[in-house]
């Protein structure tokens, strides 16, 4: 099995409201965000030269990710998803299986030392 991933930054806001209104997570407070794209194929599903899938055809996530996340909130964004680091994940794995079918995990971080991970 190969595996690639590529990663992606962008800034957004959130408020966790099914938080206890003490948490800090339940106030407005924003992130600025990394998400890993990983995609894997076996070796005979290689396309030519040799890639799991060539790097420049995530220029379209990218679009994406400035058009609908960057300087965002995320809880309209989402539409109304709760947007926790986990869910975030799974919600871009979901926009983007049909058009990535490579597409094996999504890893979001909120900050440098958390990271949430989505695989089906």
């Amino acid at each position: 099995m190969f595996t690639i991933s590529k990663e992606f930054h962008f800034s957004a806001s959130h408020v966790l409201d099914t938080l206890p209104s003490w948490h800090p997570c339940a106030r407005l407070h924003g992130h600025n965000y990394v998400v890993v794209l990983e995609l894997s194929a076996d070796d005979h599903a290689l396309a030519p030269p040799g890639f799991v899938r060539d790097y420049r055809d995530l220029d379209a996530f990218k679009k994406w990710v400035d058009t609908t996340l960057d300087h965002r909130h995320l809880n309209e964004a989402m539409g109304g998803i709760p947007p926790t680091a986990e869910n975030l994940a799974k919600w871009i794995y979901d926009t983007w299986r049909d058009d990535l079918p490579e597409l094996s995990a999504v890893k979001v971080s909120e900050t440098p030392k958390t990271w949430a991970d989505y695989r089906p």
